[in-house]
């Protein structure tokens, strides 16, 4: 038992130097905060982009069925870190926003590419009947697909919002390129200050894994609930 009682005390030495000395645990505190501020401003504009972006998708206007498809190409088909730096370094070079801003428009951009195609998806999966039921009540195209189709499809694509949100949350990692400090970069910082790599790794290991965790069961929950509407 003495490697044992030797091996929790230097873990616990470890443990008071990586969080304890310095206060370095804010680090992670505050890198949760801009974790979050990003990840939750970034999924608001993404779902806005999206639904934009669908519907020019499934427009019958050539135009803005061809703006949708290049949108989505180029967006899907490049790295998000590229996408990432091109924002921040070029486009909002010369605009002096607060760092996590501009970070949250560039992952909402990215994510909105993906949640075009949730939406779009959704939005296909609703039976033509519904929509030809709306315009024979004397609906607009435009009140059927507000009025009967989207509230159906939101049941649907829900899960998968669901998961993008999720899949963001852990892309916003790569914020330190741009200087912010996040969950990732906080535990960089004490690695590097204090020579440790396992603790820090493992901190922030946990801290997503708790916010995903909560998110999960959250979500989960509501999605019960959306559920629970379907059966009369």
């Amino acid at each position: 038992m003495d490697w044992f009682t030797g091996w929790l005390s230097h873990m616990a030495e470890t443990f008071e130097k990586c969080f304890i000395r310095d206060d370095r645990y804010k680090l992670l505190l505050g890198g949760i905060g801009v974790t979050c501020k990003v990840a939750l401003l970034a999924a608001a504009m993404g779902l806005v982009i999206g639904f934009l972006i669908a519907l020019c998708n499934l427009s019958k206007r050539k135009g803005l069925n061809i703006i949708g498809k290049i949108y989505t190409d180029v967006i899907r088909g490049t790295p998000s870190v590229t996408q990432l730096m091109i924002i921040y370094f070029v486009v909002f070079a010369s605009v002096h926003w607060e760092k996590w801003i501009i970070a949250a428009i560039a992952f909402s951009i990215n994510s909105g590419a993906y949640v075009s195609e949730i939406i779009r998806a959704g939005i296909l999966s609703i039976d033509k009947g519904q929509t030809e039921a709306g315009r024979s009540l004397g609906l607009s195209r435009t009140q059927t697909m507000v009025n009967i189709v989207i509230p159906q499809a939101v049941k649907n694509i829900f899960p998968a919002m669901c998961n993008e949100f999720i899949t963001l949350i852990k892309e916003t990692a790569i914020v330190g390129y741009v200087g912010l400090v996040d969950i990732q970069k906080a535990g960089d910082f004490i690695k590097s200050a204090t020579y440790e790599a396992f603790m820090p790794l493992i901190a922030t290991a946990i801290i997503y894994f708790i916010i995903i965790k909560a998110l999960t069961i959250g979500l989960g929950r509501v999605e019960k609930r959306l559920r629970k509407s379907d059966i009369r």
